[in-house]
């Protein structure tokens, strides 16, 4: 295989692309966290540990309820991914879970589990999906560069009115021939017609 090979260098973009997708559409560190707590909460009451020729048994009277309350958390950890819109259960669950599993299991899971399991819960109630990109309108060629009709303010200059009345001499009457009662377009101080008469 040669060192130059753009083939597999697309093919991990892409695929590290669409799980950056995919990860950003629903609460995934929240569900990870949740799934990490539940597995010392479940492990803990059923491991041995060896010192020696000494074996210590961390098992409780409540060995059960330990490793119901871990694979509850890996469940909802692992709904927390593919049905994002149970989030606010799954994370409400997980919380009341990690404080349950304090007295049943290890003090949950020697406070690893617990903390875990409160944080992915936490992180559960409060995510909030986020909104969709605004769509560009089409370019049809309706306004300016693609925009809409209407969108761009006209800002075209107006020419000055040739004759009497843009050269500000004419008389009331000759004025409201030219430019009309109302019209005030053209009127400028540079060009003396400021909407006002000269009384000589």
């Amino acid at each position: 295989m040669s060192a130059e090979t753009p083939a597999a260098a697309g093919q991990f973009t892409r695929r590290r692309l669409q799980f950056r997708a995919w990860r950003g559409e629903r609460p995934f560190w929240a569900g990870l966290f949740v799934m990490l707590g539940g597995l010392p909460i479940a492990y803990f009451p059923y491991a041995n540990l060896q010192i020696g020729h000494l074996t210590l048994a961390m098992a409780t009277t409540a060995g059960a309820g330990s490793l119901i309350i871990g694979v509850l958390l890996v469940v909802l950890g692992v709904s927390l991914w593919f049905q994002k819109h149970v989030r606010v259960f799954a994370g409400v669950a997980a919380i009341l879970l990690a404080l349950v599993s304090i007295p049943v299991s290890n003090i949950g899971g020697f406070l690893i589990g617990f903390l875990l399991s409160l944080v992915g819960g936490a992180m559960a109630v409060s995510w909030a999906p986020g909104t969709p990109p605004a769509q560009e309108p089409p370019a049809d060629g309706n306004g300016h560069d693609g925009t809409p009709q209407g969108a761009i303010a006209d800002t075209t200059a107006l020419e000055p009115v040739e004759g009497a009345a843009a050269r500000g001499d004419a008389g009331p009457s000759q004025g409201h021939e030219v430019l009309g009662e109302n019209d005030l377009s053209g009127t400028s101080p540079a060009n003396g017609a400021n909407g006002r008469h000269s009384a000589g």
